[in-house]
């Protein structure tokens, strides 16, 4: 199965809500359709950026990919009830490499 990830800044928290249920929504979304592999937190130029790491079905390149961008969304839209956000990008593991989609 293809391995992508998916990184989100995290701006701010959203009233009533702790710094914890960010990464647990997050995984929560993501493995709700998908195997999740991994996730981290890191602090990138001062703003925290949390990284889900998942598998997709096997199946065509492409729908891989869509797949991917979808539960990236998925992803950002459940944070989001928690916390306010700012960048999204979704990378793809070939060849050793993480790239961009």
């Amino acid at each position: 199965m293809p391995s992508f990830r998916a990184t989100l800044q995290i701006t701010g928290l959203r009233p009533g809500h702790a710094p914890g249920e960010v990464m647990d929504l997050a995984v929560a979304v993501v493995a709700s359709r998908h195997v999740v592999e991994a996730n981290q937190l890191d602090i990138v130029g001062g703003v925290p950026r949390i990284t889900v790491r998942f598998m997709v079905e096997a199946s065509e390149y492409d729908a891989e990919n869509h797949l991917a961008r979808n539960a990236a969304a998925s992803l950002r839209h459940g944070v989001e009830t928690a916390a306010t956000t700012g960048a999204l990008r979704t990378f793809r593991r070939s060849a050793g490499k993480w790239l961009a989609l």
